[in-house]
């Protein structure tokens, strides 16, 4: 009977697993939609073969070593272990034995096979914050190059000192030091924007963007609806994103749990998107739709570091802070002349690090002190090296178009082709 009830529970958890890793997968198609929608039509299939190229590039980097740098024990060449018990009885000993010895007391049962899968789409995620930021301006092979850099080396390391919990550079661990980020507000979202604003830096503003008089012209995107249909999309996939960072569904605690940050998320959502649509309408007189997109994109970065311990009422809050955070952020970036098309920088970077930041409010085990320490570890890695990579790519072969190139649209010089050739040819 036991055996039974711990096979059900084995499967259910990992059943659970797989869904979740791929809402998250999903989100790639989200990241592609709104992407696509906030840049000129121009650019539009330059920016979609970027999304589709990494993510793949990051499921294969991941695959043949980032798995490995990151928890150890490559994937690749050996597979993965306890898949392959010859029965049931041998599972149950395998993987109570390994749960033991990794101090969870039984209590990790699912695959580790699902495990892998849904750590993988969560690198890829990371790489797509990038894409945006960069957009309209950037060579596309010099991007895909950095793509393997980030998606096999860079996020995996700083992946290894949080998540994986070893000490960083040998000299301190951040658990240690009070650091928590549950679903990876900064492990993965500030992450991917340090990365970008690195190579943002680098590139300079898109021809036009900012006057010598110092006006900020806006550029709209190509295509509202389809930036509105990735929204929701990504808002979807963050339940997979956040809800299976609880690990388990297959018993009364880890159900309730995920009801609860299934609820947060979702809040915290809502929250910002109202929040931003009514301090754009302050700011501007107008209803933005874009704002209210990031704001939304704002509420959800920032329950993303604790989203299960929060009251609703609290992950309302934090989410409405966060759409106002993300509207003030991206006029600052805008300000310095600091050029990001899709607002990544801000909803990842900044609201990523408030997230990181509000966690001692409802995790007593998480300090103030060990959040900023961890937040200054991830961003001074990942914006360091990405910076240094960047630089690099520069020197070699270039990371943006001719000024010509720019102008007709990267479609045409990357691609070959249009997106919208009827509306864009006589």
């Amino acid at each position: 009977m036991e055996q039974n009830i711990f096979q059900l529970q084995y499967a259910l958890d990992t059943f659970y697993f797989l869904i979740c890793g791929a809402l998250v997968m999903w989100m790639a198609a989200g990241f592609s939609m709104l992407e696509a929608g906030l840049v000129r039509a121009k650019n539009t299939t330059e920016i979609l073969t970027k999304n589709v190229a990494l993510y793949a590039i990051a499921c294969i980097m991941y695959l043949v070593v980032g798995y490995d740098i990151m928890y150890g024990g490559g994937v690749f060449l050996n597979g993965i272990a306890l898949d392959g018990a010859s029965d049931a009885e041998a599972l149950v000993g395998a993987v109570l034995a390994e749960s033991a010895e990794a101090g969870f007391d039984g209590g990790a049962v699912y695959s580790n096979a699902s495990d892998f899968f849904f750590q993988v789409v969560f690198v890829a995620t990371a790489m797509s914050i990038v894409s945006g930021a960069v957009a309209e301006r950037m060579k596309l092979w010099a991007f895909l190059a950095f793509t393997v850099v980030l998606t096999g080396f860079i996020y995996p390391m700083e992946g290894s000192w949080t998540w994986n919990g070893d000490a960083v550079f040998g000299l301190y661990t951040l658990g240690d030091l009070g650091f928590s980020d549950f679903a990876g507000s900064g492990i993965v979202h500030m992450a991917g924007a340090s990365a970008a604003l690195a190579g943002v830096l680098l590139l300079g503003a898109r021809k036009g963007k900012y006057s010598k008089d110092g006006k900020v012209n806006a550029i709209p995107g190509a295509n509202l609806p389809m930036a509105t249909l990735g929204t929701f999309i990504l808002w979807m996939g963050w339940f997979g994103f956040n809800g299976g960072s609880v690990l388990k569904l297959a018993d009364i605690n880890s159900a309730n749990s995920v009801a609860m940050v299934f609820l947060n998320t979702n809040a915290a959502a809502a929250a910002g998107a109202i929040s931003a649509l009514i301090f754009a309408k302050i700011l501007f007189k107008k209803a933005d739709l874009t704002m209210t997109l990031n704001g939304a994109l704002a509420g959800l970065v920032a329950i993303t570091a604790e989203p299960s311990t929060p009251s609703p009422l609290q992950a309302t809050i934090f989410g409405a802070i966060a759409g106002v955070i993300v509207v003030m952020s991206i006029l600052a970036l805008d300000k310095v002349k600091i050029d990001d098309p899709v607002g990544a920088i801000s909803v990842h970077g900044v609201v990523g690090f408030f997230g990181l930041m509000i966690v001692p409010i409802t995790n007593s085990s998480s300090s103030f002190s060990g959040q900023l320490i961890g937040a200054a570890t991830i961003f001074v890695w990942v914006f360091v090296t990405s910076f240094i990579v960047w630089f690099a790519l520069k020197k070699v072969i270039g990371i943006r178009v001719s000024a010509e190139e720019e102008y007709e649209g990267v479609d045409i010089s990357d691609c070959g082709m249009e997106a919208y050739p009827e509306f864009t040819r006589g």
